[in-house]
């Protein structure tokens, strides 16, 4: 077995040492906090059964270099992508929108227009199918979820935001401390943050917990999240702001280092902007599965043009909407998601305050 030491300013980059180093196959044996030069720093000690294998350097082509993405894939998932793309093409002659209610065809081409996915828009038109008095927003309304964000009502004491780097959820977090801060004025609130200490999210969360006198934490290493636990009773509600994961590195793997994963008061909320690709919006989904995952929190509506992603999101993942987000400001910018509020982002491109995407 081969041991070896890593160091680093936190656990995450000491973890992606790890994985350069010595892959996936890794065992983690030790993650600790040391004092190195003055400075608090973590210290991870690994091992592995053997030494990797160094492959033999050589020219490729680019042909080559397609070859080996292809061979590293996993073949399931190659597999079941074909399956599915040979499903749609079967299906698609099967979907004829003349055979619907005028009023339903319309709404399935503004579905459409609005981005839907075409999974989506199969299963919508098979609920249709056969009864032209249906509502298409009796359809929609089981197949999306709401459960409005309330920390107040929560049964979960810790909240941890999680996302791609610029989804908003610095900003999130802000809105809806503020939010529980004006509901309810005696709430204990403290606001953490897990980014190392590096990232500019780390001031402005800082900057207001000074402002609106809310505590503040910073988790750097494991053995910080430890001690946050053990001081939560100081708290009602307690805010964590996540990091953008690098590399590969899972949401999962990146709560298990840290030592959230075994906190059975958590619940993570996924923070998404409806404008990705639908690509992008499988990988997350990929990236970001957790047990602790409780909801998604929308963000930026105020810069999309459709919003037929939160229709395809919570037709994927079974998660619920819990808040809408918008505009620049951070009072009086989020709201507790409601099915209204959705079918209006949705159908007449309103936003939660009322004003109207053109």
């Amino acid at each position: 077995m081969r041991m070896k030491t890593y160091r680093a300013a936190n656990s995450t980059a000491a973890f992606a040492k790890v994985k350069a180093d010595l892959g996936s196959e890794a065992v983690i044996l030790s993650n600790n906090t040391i004092t190195e030069n003055g400075s608090k720093c973590c210290e991870i000690v690994a091992a592995i059964d053997s030494m990797p294998t160094i492959p033999t350097r050589k020219t490729q082509t680019k042909n080559d270099v397609v070859e080996d993405a292809m061979e590293n894939a996993v073949g399931w998932q190659r597999e079941w992508s074909q399956i599915k793309g040979q499903i749609k093409q079967l299906m698609k002659p099967q979907i004829d929108l003349d055979t619907l209610s005028p009023k339903q065809k319309r709404a399935m081409e503004f579905l459409e227009r609005e981005d839907v996915d075409e999974n989506v828009l199969a299963k919508i038109f098979c609920d249709l199918r056969g009864d032209k008095a249906a509502s298409i927003i009796n359809v929609l309304d089981g197949m999306i979820n709401v459960q409005p964000f309330s920390a107040k009502n929560s049964m979960k004491k810790f909240h941890a935001f999680a996302g791609p780097g610029g989804a908003g959820k610095t900003a999130s977090l802000v809105r809806l401390a503020l939010k529980e801060k004006k509901d309810n004025p005696k709430a204990r609130i403290c606001l953490a943050t897990a980014d190392g200490g590096r990232g500019k999210g780390r001031m402005v969360l800082k900057h207001y917990a000074e402002l609106t006198g809310l505590a503040f934490r910073e988790i750097i290493t494991r053995d910080d999240f430890l001690l946050l636990q053990a001081e939560a009773k100081q708290f009602d509600t307690i805010l964590i702001d996540l990091p953008g994961l690098p590399g590969q590195t899972t949401l999962e793997e990146w709560t298990a280092l840290y030592g959230l994963a075994g906190c059975e008061d958590l619940d993570i909320h996924l923070i998404l902007n409806p404008y990705y690709s639908s690509a992008q919006f499988q990988r997350f989904m990929e990236k970001y599965q957790s047990e602790q995952l409780a909801s998604v929190i929308w963000t930026k509506l105020d810069e999309a043009c459709t919003f037929g992603a939160l229709l395809n999101m919570a037709f994927a993942s079974g998660l619920p909407v819990s808040a809408l987000s918008y505009g620049s400001g951070l009072k009086n910018s989020i709201a507790q998601a409601t099915k209204e509020m959705i079918w209006r982002l949705l159908f007449m491109r309103t936003l939660p305050g009322g004003d109207i995407q053109p």
